[in-house]
């Protein structure tokens, strides 16, 4: 007789990550999804990374969720989308930085960053284009000098 784990596994799926995207696809964080279920943030973080949870606490998560209970037990894993997810530039986001300290106060922002390294260039464009402005204004100068 087969187990709701072995199902699980055969049918490749993984309800904490079921929880984890739909709960990102909501825009909800751990903490208010934690406050509308009655349990911790940190309990909400173990749920997440549990491959089999227990219909109980499945139902509730649904509820929370607003979504069915079958949507969480059936959503099948997509490995690439489970990569994409977990390599986001969200702010606050540390997970394409080497440091996994959990001391960390930088955040890399990825997108931030490729805005200001364009400013710069911009910047720097600009001042190259005043430059030649300046070096065709002295060479015609001295054409006329000439003349």
């Amino acid at each position: 007789m087969e187990t709701v784990e072995q199902r699980s596994r055969n049918k490749n799926t993984h309800h904490g990550h079921a929880v984890k995207r739909f709960r990102t696809t909501l825009g909800k964080k751990q903490e208010a999804l934690a406050a509308d279920m009655g349990i911790s943030q940190t309990l909400v973080s173990f749920y997440e990374k549990k491959q089999v949870i227990e219909d109980e606490m499945i139902d509730k998560f649904a509820k929370a969720l607003n979504v069915a209970p079958e949507l969480i037990k059936e959503l099948e894993e997509d490995p690439v989308t489970y990569i994409i997810e977990n390599n986001t530039f969200e702010e606050g986001s540390v997970s394409n930085i080497a440091s996994t300290s959990e001391n960390c106060t930088y955040t890399y922002n990825a997108i931030e960053q490729f805005l200001e390294l364009t400013k710069e260039k911009t910047a720097l464009y600009e001042r190259m284009l005043e430059l030649e402005k300046e070096k065709s204004a002295l060479l015609e100068q001295l054409l006329k000098d000439r003349k």
